[in-house]
């Protein structure tokens, strides 16, 4: 059990690495949660410093998912009682968590989206293309990142179902993990949902655009 501590514990580090943060305080010389939405994510970021920057953030928060799946599940210093898949999930699952509630920032991270993207692709590349095609489809509609990432992440149960259904095998694992993401996805856009249901959410391209 002391590999399944250790892969947890690296995952979580992993996933705490403040990405939008540590950029903001490189490129600005201050926390990028003193601008913009507050937010310590990808999308504050392409607000406050631009896409290049954005980008940047978005491809390592993917990063670190991925290295919690792929590498990190697999140290082993004794045996782990649990399957691959399991050991794998539960990687990225702290990863994620090390992204929302990260150790290097007062516990104050991001929303866990591109983390959680991340974790997908490499268990789910399926349902995690589907999902970027859903995200990207309702931002250019919505010009609303959040609607976006709720209603790509609520996709994810959906299709596994759609691959079950068409003869595929798909782990009923997979689709615990895929409606836990779901509704932690749902959970840390909580606010975001709360100013959609008052029509005070942001849009790309707004003249206002202090919540994210």
């Amino acid at each position: 059990m002391y590999s399944l501590v250790l892969v947890l514990f690296l995952s979580y580090l992993a996933g705490s690495i403040p990405t939008a943060i540590w950029t903001g305080r490189v490129l600005m010389k201050d926390d990028i949660r003193n601008h913009g939405s507050k937010n310590a994510g990808a999308t504050n970021v392409f607000r406050v410093m631009g896409w290049k920057p954005a980008l940047f953030v978005v491809l390592v928060d993917m990063g670190k998912g991925l290295l919690a799946v792929l590498v990190l599940s697999g140290i082993r210093i004794d045996v782990i009682p649990f399957g691959v898949h399991v050991v794998q999930i539960l990687a990225g699952v702290a990863a994620i968590l090390g992204h929302i509630w990260t150790i290097f920032a007062g516990f104050k991270g991001g929303k866990g989206v591109g983390t959680a993207f991340g974790v997908l692709v490499a268990l789910m590349p399926v349902p995690a293309l589907a999902a970027i095609f859903i995200w990207i489809v309702l931002v250019w509609l919505t010009r609303i990142v959040s609607v976006g990432s709720i209603f790509a992440a609520l996709s994810l149960p959906f299709t596994l179902m759609i691959q079950r259904a068409m003869g595929v095998q798909v782990l009923t694992l997979y689709f615990i993990i895929a409606v836990a993401m779901a509704g932690l996805i749902v959970f840390t856009h909580r606010a975001n949902i709360g100013r959609l249901l008052r029509g005070e959410e942001n849009r790309f391209g707004s003249q206002k655009q202090k919540n994210g």
